[in-house]
């Protein structure tokens, strides 16, 4: 049995959670209505008006049904002043049955609008209500920071946000849908009382247990959905390798489909199985709850009938108590059934919430200060020390050096050394723990994120392939100018893009990748080219590439870096790579070794040194000879 197969799920709690803990999770309800209000407060109005008036139907349909009867019973035991229609409405008797007659019709056509219209809002509202939640949520998430990205345990509460973001649009109904049975129950139970007062002490016999059933298994659903959190993202990850165009070759050549299948069976097998058993626990206790609800209800409806035979009810009040106890047994579970269900659906309300708690820890500064432009001295480093969150080891330590400005400088080293480190600590994704970093002397923790990210262009090895236009692909260098053609045009010929646009049937126009109608994919190298454009498009002062050629063959990257080295001529850049024909374009070459600095110097300097960097040039340029 492999390892996967063999790991285990959290177990699913045999306790509900505290009674304290699940009115401490009711504080969610309150942010979700403040968030319904803010979506749209005339929708939110209107449902709210509509279920005031149709909380008082149900007692006005049964108190008419209760007249109409009594006044039937009435007109059958009088005197017929005649044998025909005709003459029994000329004499005015079905006057009174007549009025009964249209009101019950204006009510039952009135409770058909209103249940209409109530549907329209609540729908209208519940698609607004989700773009509004999923919208904060993705402006939240780029609030964080890339620790947060890089972190599993952040993934898993980043799933389950997106799934409450998505599915508790139902929640909004049935809180207003409360509201309005706790009003009809009011009015029927008033009903009731006057008639017969004791037997509103037998309602709470047919639904208690109800209750404590849906309390126990909405609870223990939840914790089990929460615990399989990481096996539903990998599941999902399965899915996603098992059935994509990106993973198809690579998935067909080495025959990885019924490996995947299988364990994707296993995993969902072992899921099942779990949800399996609360649903039949679920199932058997319902049943039995349901049989007491039904024997309390035909006791109370026994009473009545016998008091309605000796005379103490009318046939009218045995219709009206028969159908208002039966309508509160009803709705007394509905409400409570209802609160467990909702304090039940308050528990994944704090998956949502609980994630909007989360706060960015590199924060902007109180009183930020410009970031220079132009570079005038360069980027230093002072005896910088970095961890990553939830490690031990340090990335680098003790390291200092300075990018001159107008300096073009690379780093090299193998995977692991720090190269990409240097790269997040200069562009602020993450502040050092030791040391700064500073800009023409200031402090990167003194400025703006936001300013630095807008004076730096960066492109990494792994670029995302956005499937937007070609147009758009290049834009998002710089978002607020992703409209400016000319601006465009230009950073794809800087890049060498152009020509790759060039061949495609639409031009700037023309979507990329496959996962859209009439889309177009590129090569590797083409897609790099694309993404490099993006870093032209912002005319940063600072350039960095990571590997930005990782993808393109000698000759595409001789040519990419020739137009790099005049473009750049004035601007700060550092670039990364393994391939020494890129690096020796260097005006300095950094070599870091477990995240420190090994050698310092030119592509000759170095050469000349016979160290480490002479050892690694050596060894690319055998693999040419």
């Amino acid at each position: 049995m492999s390892q996967f197969a063999s790991r285990r799920l959290p177990p699913v709690p045999e306790e509900a959670a505290s009674f304290r803990e699940r009115m401490r999770n009711l504080r969610h309800l309150g942010r979700l209505l403040a968030q319904i209000w803010r979506t749209s407060r005339f929708l939110t109005a209107a449902s709210i008006g509509l279920r005031l008036v149709a909380a008082v139907q149900p007692v006005a349909m049964l108190y008419v049904g209760k007249l109409i009867i009594d006044e039937v019973v009435r007109l059958s035991g009088s005197p017929a002043p005649g044998s025909t229609l005709a003459e029994w409405w000329a004499s005015g008797s079905l006057n009174t049955i007549a009025v009964l007659l249209l009101i019950e019709l204006g009510l039952v056509i009135g409770s058909d609008l209103l249940s209409r219209l109530t549907g329209l809002a609540d729908s209208v509202l519940g698609e607004l209500h989700s773009n509004t939640v999923s919208v904060e949520l993705m402006a939240h998430a780029a609030r964080l920071d890339l620790r947060h990205f890089e972190s599993a345990e952040y993934q898993d509460r980043l799933e389950r946000a997106r799934r409450q973001a998505a599915g508790r649009n139902a929640l909004l109904s049935q809180i207003f849908g409360q509201a309005q049975d706790i009003i009809t129950v009011i009015t029927l139970g008033a009903g009731l009382f006057v008639y017969a007062p004791w037997l509103i002490a037998l309602l709470p016999l047919s639904f208690v247990p109800a209750i404590w059933g849906e309390t126990r298994f909405n609870t223990l659903a939840y914790y089990l959905s929460r615990g399989r959190t990481p096996e539903r993202r990998e599941l999902e990850y399965i899915r996603h390798v098992g059935a994509s165009a990106e993973t198809a070759k690579e998935i067909k050549l080495f025959g990885l489909g019924g490996f995947l299948i299988n364990r994707f069976r296993t995993l969902a097998q072992t899921i099942f199985v779990e949800n399996r058993r609360i649903a039949i626990q679920r199932a058997g206790w319902g049943a039995l709850f349901a049989a007491i609800a039904t024997l309390t209800y035909y006791g109370a409806y026994g009473y009545i009938v016998w008091r309605t035979i000796t005379g103490a009810f009318s046939i009218g009040d045995l219709a009206f108590l028969s159908g208002s106890f039966l309508r509160l047994n009803g709705l007394f579970q509905r409400i409570l059934l209802g609160f467990t269900s909702i304090a039940g659906q308050s528990l994944y309300l704090d998956d949502l919430f609980s994630f909007f708690e989360i706060e960015p820890t590199i924060v902007p500064p109180a009183h930020p200060k410009p970031f220079p432009q132009p570079i005038r001295r360069g980027v230093e480093f002072e005896n910088v020390g970095f961890r990553y969150p939830d490690t031990d080891t340090w990335a680098i330590r003790n390291l200092s050096f300075t990018l001159a400005a107008g300096e073009t400088l690379a780093l090299v080293g193998e995977n692991g050394a720090g190269k990409t480190t240097i790269v997040k600590l200069m562009t602020r994704l993450y502040d050092p723990d030791e040391g700064r970093i500073t800009v023409d002397g200031v402090d990167l923790r003194d400025m703006l994120i936001e300013d630095i990210h807008a004076h730096i262009g960066v492109i990494f090895q792994d670029f995302i392939r956005y499937s937007l236009t070609a147009r758009e692909n290049i834009g998002v260098g710089r978002i607020e100018l992703q409209d400016d053609m000319d601006r465009i045009k230009a950073a794809a010929e800087q890049s060498l893009a152009d020509g790759v646009i060039a061949k495609l049937p639409l031009g700037y126009e023309q979507p990329l990748g496959r996962l859209f109608n009439k889309g177009r994919d590129l090569s590797g190298g083409e897609w790099q080219k694309i993404a490099i454009a993006r870093a032209y498009m912002r005319d940063a002062e600072l350039i960095i590439l990571d590997e930005p050629t990782a993808a393109l063959d000698a000759k595409a990257e001789a040519e990419v870096f020739a137009r790099f080295k005049s473009l750049a001529a004035g601007k700060t850049a550092v670039i990364i790579s393994h391939r020494f024909s890129t690096v020796r374009m260097a005006d300095r070459i950094l070599v870091l070794e477990n995240g420190a600095i090994l050698e310092s110097g030119s592509h000759q300097d170095l050469v000349a040194l016979g160290g480490r960097y002479a050892e690694l040039f050596d060894l690319q340029a055998a693999g040419y000879r």
